[in-house]
Order: C-alpha cells, then structure tokens, then sequence
C-alpha cells in the first residue's frame, strides 16, 4: 500500500517518494520543442510561426496554446505535411537539450536511491505530449502530461485534443499527487481523500520552470510545502532576470543556471532538497511510534 508518500510492503521499512515534475520548453531544453524540425519542415523561421500564431490568438481573443496547435495543422496541411503520432516524434528526436539533462536522470536516481528515497520524474508541459515522447530523455518519465491531438481512423491529427495552458498544469499537480496518469481524469482528481491515501504529498514535490506561465504551478506547490525551482538559460540574459523576479516575489524557493551536470548548482539543490524530505520522513515515522 502507499501511505502518505512512502512505500509499504509487508511491514518493511517505508521509503518517500520524491516527485521531480519539469516543465520542458525553457527548463529542459534551450528553445520551444516545435524549433527543432516542424517549423523548418514548413518552410518558416521560428519569428515567424510565433508571429502568426499570436496573431491569431489576438485576433481572436483565443488560447495561446491553441493558436498554436490550430496553426501547426494548417500549415502542415499546406504543406502537403502527414501529421501523425509517429511524425510528431520524428519531430522530437532532433530536441536540443540543456547541458547535463541526459545524464540528470541517472544521476538523481542514483542520489535518490543512497538515501533510501524513490525518485520519479514528470514532464508537465503546454507543448506536445507526442514530440517529448520523441525525444531522447522520453523514457526517464513516469509520465508525461501536456497537450495532444486527436487522431482519426487514418492516425492522422484532426483536432486539439488537450492543451494545456498555464492554469490547467496545476490539475496535473494533483494527479501526481494522487497517482493518476490520466490526462482525461475529471472525476477521481476532485474526490476527496485522507492524507495518508495520497502517493505523493506536495511535500515531496519538486518543480522546475523557467518562466511565467509556471507561477500557478510553483506557488500551488510551495503553498502545500513543496518546492520550486526557477531556472534560466545562461546564455540569455534576461532570462536571469525572470529567474530572478520569480524568486524576489516568493513564487520559487531557489533560482540556478539550467545546467543539470552532477557538479552543478541544479544538482547540489536537487540532493539538500532530497536530504530535507528523507529527514522530514524520518521524523514523521518517529512521531508515530512515540
């Protein structure tokens, strides 16, 4: 059984779940995933894809995020551009990542586990669910949440079928929280449960964003005692001040370069974060034999 963010298994000793959850365009890679080979398959430079699409968007008064899918399909459609599951992934394969990321995975495992605490990783993304599924990192998830299409008979995208816009992440949050996987959940995200029938209190949360449309997201999390984590491209300045600006405000607890190599500021947080929650487990378990 789970029991408040630890493991059970006949009477053995209980060990926390930590959830690591990223946001991906920004935090885990330098650029916006549709950069990397649908807007060059089209024809357009990446100024001009987003020109178009928050033309739309204002112009309609309508979601960002649903200008974009709306534009990915018409102009792949001009295009004379098959948009199926398998295109899209082709698509991500091509994903340029932050310094580190592809050994991050494996390295905080690895400190996770020295410590007696179980690491998952999330994506929670207002990109595509299909182009992250082609990237290299895709199977160090446990699950990724973002937006989809829906398909028809011929695997071929017709319509948006989730888009996940800067308040809608924070359901995610929940999900995590109570251990479902299911974009589509309505029902069993809202029920209410004891605290110790949730998988992954917030407590054992961490989050990482880089911008904006992360702060619902990162104050939920540290409003229920878990932790956030603003990080920047170093390469661009005012990303820093961004960074900066999240953590004057107390929406973040900490800001760091996003570089996720095991000498990095990113990895020494991540570790005394880990360090904090197997201390607070302890104590916990100790408070209830007293």
């Amino acid at each position: 059984m789970y029991l408040c963010g630890v493991i059970t298994t006949n009477g053995m000793k209980r060990k926390p779940i930590v959830a690591l959850i990223y946001d991906f365009d920004g935090t885990l890679s330098p650029g916006n995933m549709q950069e990397f080979g649908f807007i060059q398959a089209i024809g357009q430079t990446p100024e001009e894809f987003w020109s178009k699409s928050d033309g739309i968007a204002i112009g309609q008064d309508a979601s960002n995020i649903l200008a974009y899918m709306k534009l990915m399909y018409d102009e792949a459609h001009r295009k004379g551009i098959r948009l199926t599951r398998e295109d899209f992934m082709r698509f991500g394969a091509d994903i340029k990542l932050f310094d580190g990321v592809r050994e991050w995975f494996r390295n905080v495992n690895a400190y996770g586990a020295s410590k007696g605490v179980k690491v998952e990783h999330y994506i929670n993304s207002s990109g595509l669910k299909e182009i992250i599924e082609g990237s290299p990192i895709a199977g160090e998830f446990k699950h990724i949440f973002a937006g989809s299409y829906i398909y028809n008979e011929s695997g071929e995208a017709v319509w948006p079928g989730i888009a996940v816009d800067y308040t809608a992440k924070t359901q995610f949050l929940f999900k995590i929280q109570k251990g479902i996987f299911s974009s589509r959940d309505s029902k069993r995200v809202n029920e209410s449960i004891s605290d110790d029938e949730k998988r992954i209190p917030f407590t054992n949360m961490i989050y990482f964003g880089d911008g904006e449309t992360d702060v619902p997201s990162m104050k939920v999390v540290g409003m229920f005692g878990g932790h956030s984590i603003a990080v920047f491209n170093p390469a661009i300045p005012h990303k820093r001040d961004v960074a900066r600006k999240l953590l004057r405000q107390g929406r973040v607890g900490y800001m760091t370069p996003a570089i996720y190599t095991r000498d990095s500021r990113t990895f020494r947080i991540v570790c005394t974060i880990i360090d904090k929650i197997k201390t607070d487990s302890e104590l916990q378990r100790l408070g209830r034999y007293v």
